[in-house]
């Protein structure tokens, strides 16, 4: 894979786009549509869940909604490694790319989310996260500088 910048809108859209699609030739037996179902919200969530975080009203806002992204890919995770056990689709080895894919998205969340809170700071015991200052807090910024589980790098702002 050559060294290419992707935009994490992009990649959600990729993403949600290649659940449909694999949930769509899931086995349509009980447990098929079952486990495709909760598949498909979680893996379709965290493109919807960022476009919210993107439109956050404040860094607590962001950070919140960007954690219900990370809670959903965890969730996307479980799922496909249930449909490659099972196997709800044939080959089970179609899963592999996609839970590789989740696997790093995964990793940009979390990261993400640590530098929003690192860039928050608590006023008092009992006071809210504030940010830092405004100019560390952007949330509009969709591209991360991240290094993939392959070594490969996956974009930079």
């Amino acid at each position: 894979m050559p060294d290419k910048k992707y935009h994490l809108e992009d990649r959600l859209l990729e993403f949600a786009a290649a659940i449909i699609r694999l949930t769509e030739r899931l086995s349509p037996t009980r447990a098929g549509n079952h486990v495709g179902g909760q598949a498909l919200r979680a893996g379709t969530s965290p493109l919807f869940n960022h476009g919210e975080a993107q439109a956050a009203e404040s860094p607590r806002d962001f950070v919140h909604k960007m954690k219900v992204c990370l809670k959903e890919l965890r969730d996307v995770h479980r799922a496909l490694r249930l449909i490659a056990l099972v196997p709800l689709i044939t080959p089970p080895s179609e899963v592999e790319p996609l839970l590789a894919e989740t696997d790093e998205l995964i990793r940009i969340f979390a990261a993400s989310i640590r530098t929003a809170e690192g860039n928050m700071v608590k006023e008092g015991p009992d006071e809210p996260y504030q940010a830092a200052t405004t100019d560390h807090f952007d949330v509009h910024c969709s591209m991360f500088d991240v290094q993939s589980s392959t070594g490969v790098a996956i974009g930079d702002p």
